[in-house]
Formats: C-alpha cells, sequence, structure tokens
C-alpha cells in the first residue's frame, strides 16, 4: 500500500482521529511513555532510537513519533464552493509548506470549507505542511486546480462573492459584507496575487494596519479574514 509520512506528536495524534488510515506508528521509549493516546487503538507502536525516527523523517522536528498513514486524499474544489453560504481561503502562488500549514490551522479553527491551491508553483500536503498545520490538515478539505483565475471565475455568482486580499484596497475588512459566501484569495509575501488572478476577483479587501510594516504574514491575513467573516455570521 502507498503510504505518506507524519512526524510530530500532534499531527500523528490528528492522523489516528482522522479519515486515514495508520498502516505504520513508531515511536521512542520517552513518548510513548509521555504520550498514552499512542497505546489507544491503533497500529501496535513500534519502538524506536531517536535517531532511527530521524533518519526515517527527515527531520529533527518529529518529537519522537513518527507515523506512516495513506495518502492525503485531495477534495474537489467545485464541491467546496457548492454550499449555501461557502467560505474558502484561495492561495495564489504560496510555496512556503509553514505557511500553507498555518492557512489550514486557521481554515480549521473557523470551520471554514476548505483551501483551494493551484497546481503549479504552489506548496502541497506533505509531512513538512502536517507538522506546520498541527494535524488540521486531517480534518480540511483541500483542493488543487489547473487554472486558478478559471476556476475564480467559474464558481462566483450572486452566491459567492470572490475577494482579492490586498494592502491597496480601499476597502477595510471592518466595512465590507461578509457575512454571505466569501472566497478570500491571498497571495505569496512580496509577490502579491499575479494579474490574471486579481482581475477575475470581485472585489478587493484590507486589514487595517496601524504600524510601519507594510504587510502580514499571508497565514496571519488569511486567520484574520476568515475570523472577521465568521464574527459577520454571527460566531
Amino acid at each position: 500500500m502507498t503510504s505518506e509520512l507524519v512526524y510530530g506528536r500532534r499531527p500523528v495524534r490528528e492522523a489516528l482521529r482522522g479519515p486515514r488510515e495508520v498502516v505504520e506508528l513508531l515511536a521512542t521509549e520517552r513518548a510513548l511513555k509521555a504520550e498514552p493516546w499512542l497505546s489507544d487503538g491503533g497500529p501496535r507502536v513500534r519502538v524506536r532510537l531517536e535517531r532511527e525516527l530521524t533518519a526515517e523523517a527527515g527531520s529533527q522536528d518529529h518529537q519522537g513519533v513518527v507515523a506512516r498513514v495513506e495518502p492525503y486524499r485531495y477534495a474537489d474544489a467545485h464541491e467546496l464552493a457548492a454550499g449555501a453560504a461557502p467560505l474558502l481561503a484561495v492561495l495564489d502562488s504560496v510555496t512556503d509548506p509553514r505557511n500553507l500549514g498555518a492557512v489550514i490551522r486557521s481554515v480549521e479553527g473557523v470551520g471554514a470549507d476548505g483551501v483551494v491551491l493551484p497546481a503549479h508553483n504552489s506548496a502541497r500536503i506533505t509531512p513538512a505542511v502536517a507538522r506546520a498545520s498541527a494535524g488540521a490538515i486531517e480534518h480540511v478539505r483541500v483542493a488543487v486546480v489547473k487554472n486558478l483565475a478559471r476556476y475564480l471565475g467559474e464558481i462566483k455568482g450572486a452566491h459567492l462573492w470572490i475577494w482579492a486580499a490586498t494592502g491597496e484596497a480601499e476597502q477595510s475588512m471592518w466595512n465590507v459584507d461578509l457575512s454571505g459566501g466569501a472566497v478570500f484569495v491571498l497571495g505569496a509575501e512580496g509577490k502579491g496575487l499575479r494579474p490574471l488572478v486579481r482581475r477575475t476577483c470581485d472585489d478587493a479587501v484590507a486589514i487595517p494596519l496601524f504600524g510601519g510594516v507594510p504587510s502580514l504574514n499571508v497565514s496571519v491575513a488569511a486567520a484574520l479574514l476568515l475570523y472577521e467573516a465568521r464574527r459577520q455570521r454571527g460566531g
């Protein structure tokens, strides 16, 4: 069976709670003593030395726990946008796995419908993304589309407004109506949105900044916009 690696205590714990099958579970003696949940169901834990897990994970960031799970199943992007009032985060050319993982964690926390990524020049679901998301990838639907601008043009309509997140926008997130279906399109730091993707959006929205730094990290921006939309929907 084809499998993928997940490492770190929170990511592995969420993998055990999520829909994917965990086919192998490895842990150090210390982690096994510190984390009783490792022995609560699931596959039998195979005890390994710290250095063995480092070699297995290709990282020292495993916290003494590594699992092999069935491959991540990407969602259908159009299904994510098909609800009555969807709430989505769309990332344009965001290549840093830590940023993608942090966005996914915020999407899960706010109870949004999912994340959409372009097929090219974008981070995908990897062990590093799972680690950065603290395991939230196990509970969030992520979709990949070949042409991001075309996808946005296909899904937008009266029930679903496409917002370009940009610091140059005249409208603040506090002054626009985000209570209906909303898609927030965010670009990579320093690059922003590609021109065609930006033109496909219905409108633009900015996050008010009061300091001297001109922009926020993309994952922080996504979290603020998603939670403002959730607040306007009544929590």
